[in-house]
């Protein structure tokens, strides 16, 4: 999580990756297929785990990534909470940006980089409730793996999320997802303006902002 703290690293006991650490992988048994956990257990061993991965729970198995963004990145999460404050001062937004916060879509756990929440959502979760955001922010590096990235797309789609910007920093682009099952895409780069509409209609910026 960017900005969470997370417990110091455990023994993983019987609990070993078929893969090297510094690759993207599901959690196996040696000889066996990727094992389900619930997620009373993927709580109390990942979800607070302090390392350079990121820990996502999806349909019982633990999702292990590299966290996509570091500190080289960070001025484009400050960039885009800048622009969200400053239509939040005006009154054209409401609700707030989260960075990498616990997310469900239709039971599967993801924690997208930015998701923007409603005031309302907000306030549910506060009871319980898991409300699904209609506007994410995913910044994809290097590190990333496209059928990774299109699997948490699908995830999105299912539960009926509105938009997906992802952003490229190393092409200075943002690809902005809309329409029905989020199938429309535009690919938008210097002055070209990039809308969070129809979930958030008033957050329109030019891409060039995102990188300044």
């Amino acid at each position: 999580m960017l900005f969470d703290k997370f417990a110091k690293n455990q023994n993983y006991g019987s609990h070993r990756c078929t893969k090297s650490q510094n690759s993207n992988s599901r959690h196996t048994e040696w000889g066996q297929g990727p094992k389900k956990i619930t997620w009373e257990e993927f709580q109390r061993k990942y979800l607070s785990r302090e390392d350079n991965f990121k820990y996502e729970w999806v349909n019982g198995e633990v999702i292990k990534t590299q966290r996509t963004m570091d500190y080289s990145q960070f001025y484009i999460v400050k960039n885009l909470q800048a622009f969200f404050r400053n239509l939040l001062s005006t009154n054209k937004v409401h609700g707030e940006l989260i960075t990498e916060g616990d997310t469900f879509f239709l039971g599967n756990h993801r924690r997208p980089d930015i998701a923007w929440f409603t005031d309302e959502q907000i306030a549910l979760a506060k009871d319980g409730v898991k409300p699904v955001p209609q506007f994410i922010i995913e910044v994809i590096s290097k590190k990333d793996q496209t059928n990774l990235v299109e699997k948490k797309m699908d995830d999105y789609r299912a539960a009926g999320v509105k938009v997906v910007w992802q952003v490229f920093p190393n092409f200075e682009k943002v690809h902005v997802y809309t329409g029905e099952n989020l199938d429309s895409m535009t690919v938008c780069q210097g002055d070209r303006l990039c809308s969070a509409a129809p979930a958030l209609p008033d957050f329109v910026m030019a891409a060039k902002e995102v990188f300044k």
